[in-house]
């Protein structure tokens, strides 16, 4: 073996244990952050029977929201409650049918799994992304499932709001970890479908992406989101129909 051959060699013998040190590292700071998010989930504690004044879901229940540029919607999104539940850690849940559509063409197509806790917040036990891509499915990306590899519940809407308020929606770390913040109560919001009040504004974002950002505002009066405000792009997402069961 000449010297320039045990050079190489020993350079790659280096960066292979560089890298062991550093994912090694990054390993041991990904199971220092999960740790110390632990929350408690008693099954007997939660019900499918979702009622939050900001956030009802009664199965059938739909809404439809769209966004528009110039006068043309670019974005539409369909929700649906479905008439069957989920068991995730021993807590059985409602499923939420969330498609997303750009253009007109389906992008998006999400099974959220929901419980209401006995204090009332609805709690985020997971989801099932399916991803396209000019109609044909390409990845799952944004999938997580409570006690599934590390990933944990969080909540998706408190039932008391307080301004200040900071919560978890999701926790898998590097993949899922929606924060919200309660940052008004008692607004009047007005979108294409009407004038609502008494509603909560809260701001939705996550340290793994630094362009997702969002005000969200949810209604007693529909116990639903009514607009999003992407504070990026400008752009507000409005409910434009309803449909109670």
């Amino acid at each position: 073996m000449n010297s320039r051959t045990r050079i190489f060699l020993g350079v790659i013998v280096l960066m292979l244990v560089v890298g062991g040190v550093t994912l090694f590292g990054f390993n041991n700071t990904n199971r220092s952050r999960a740790a110390e998010y632990n929350p408690q989930i008693n099954p007997a504690d939660f019900t499918t029977n979702i009622t939050n004044q900001y956030f009802a879901l009664p199965v059938g229940k739909k809404m439809t929201y769209e966004t528009a540029e110039q006068g043309k919607v670019t974005e539409r999104v369909e929700i649906e409650i479905l008439p069957e539940t989920m068991t995730i850690g021993g807590v059985e849940t409602v499923v939420y049918l969330d498609k997303e559509y750009k253009n007109g063409q389906l992008v998006e197509e999400t099974r959220d799994y929901l419980a209401q806790h006995k204090n009332g917040d609805v709690w985020y036990f997971g989801e099932e992304v399916d991803n396209y891509w000019n109609g044909m499915l390409l990845n799952h990306s944004g999938s997580f499932l409570h006690g599934k590899d590390g990933a944990k519940a969080g909540i998706w809407m408190k039932a008391e709001q307080r301004i200040g308020d900071s919560y978890r929606q999701e926790y898998y770390v590097g993949h899922a970890e929606d924060i919200r913040d309660t940052i008004a109560t008692g607004e009047t919001v007005t979108t294409k479908s009407g004038t609502y009040t008494d509603c909560v504004k809260v701001y939705d974002w996550t340290p793994l992406e630094k362009n997702a950002r969002e005000y969200k505002y949810h209604c007693p009066e529909v116990g639903a989101l009514v607009l999003t405000e992407d504070l990026e792009t400008g752009s507000r997402s409005e409910l434009v129909n309803v449909v109670q069961p």
